[in-house]
């Protein structure tokens, strides 16, 4: 499927499409059963051409296996939950129990995980907020075993329905998403930036925007830690869109009399070539 919206902003990389599947592409890329990987890498290869799939035994890090819809994977990060609040709030090495864990990693993880778990990365101020957020997250559970993510060329969409497209785009590009995401509804909020894991604002959360009444486009890769991953596949100006796959589909059908057939968006786009 070639997108009207893709062309008419200029992309430079494929929209993805996110599916859930019961089997897996034969040559797609693929973690390895219990090594660590960011989702967002895999990503960045979908952007790039390839087809990435996941299960559960594959989603490469905690927060990814909860961004895929694979449940509470945090359940399963070094000492449980409690030392995830910690780990992402101000470090384990205020917790007794968190001391333990570290010293039992010992030799088994990284420098740098060893250091931020006991130092903590300080995305949230405190573990009780990170509890907090963890309770506002849509946990999910898939009931397909796959997860793939495909360029958005190679679907067809009499055959396959994507649960979400994801556009990476400039400054430019997600100020026109933005203002074609709000193009023929009522309201200015038909676009959100919910604070999340990278793999979070593609996955659970557009799944979650899919089955409400009026859903809504997810603005993400505001999580640094997955900006840090992706910057030398993708380059450092990119956040990611996604639009549910109905949402998607409105959207597309908007393109052609809307701003972007006007003469301010064109001179933008002529501007940056």
């Amino acid at each position: 499927m070639e997108s009207k919206i893709a062309k008419a902003v200029g992309l430079k990389y494929n929209p993805v499409a996110i599916l859930l599947a019961d089997h897996k592409p034969e040559n797609g890329l693929q973690f390895k059963k219990g090594k660590w990987g960011c989702v967002m890498f895999m990503f960045a290869n979908a952007a790039k051409g390839k087809t990435a799939a996941f299960d559960a035994e594959t989603y490469g890090c905690w927060g990814g296996g909860v961004g895929l819809g694979f449940g509470n994977a945090y359940l399963h990060f070094p000492g449980g939950v409690e030392c995830f609040s910690y780990f992402l709030s101000s470090g384990n090495n205020h917790s007794k129990k968190g001391k333990e864990v570290a010293k039992a990693l010992e030799g088994s993880a990284g420098k740098e995980f060893t250091e931020d778990f006991l130092q903590g990365e300080g995305y949230i101020k405190t573990p009780e907020l990170v509890e907090q957020f963890l309770k506002e997250l849509p946990m999910t559970e898939i009931t397909s075993p796959y997860v793939l993510f495909k360029p958005l060329s190679e679907i067809d969409p009499e055959a396959e329905r994507p649960e979400t497209v994801v556009f990476l785009a400039n400054p430019d590009q997600l100020s026109a998403l933005v203002i074609l995401a709000n193009y023929a509804r009522g309201g200015m909020e038909n676009v959100i930036i919910p604070w999340a894991a990278g793999c979070q604002t593609i996955g659970i959360l557009p799944f979650r925007e899919a089955k409400s009444g009026k859903p809504r486009a997810v603005v993400g890769l505001t999580d640094i830690s997955a900006r840090k991953y992706v910057r030398s596949l993708l380059g450092a100006e990119y956040l990611s869109f996604g639009a549910p796959w109905e949402m998607f589909l409105e959207m597309e059908g908007n393109v052609e009399d809307s701003f972007l057939k006007r003469h301010t968006w064109q001179s933008l786009l002529e501007s940056r070539e």
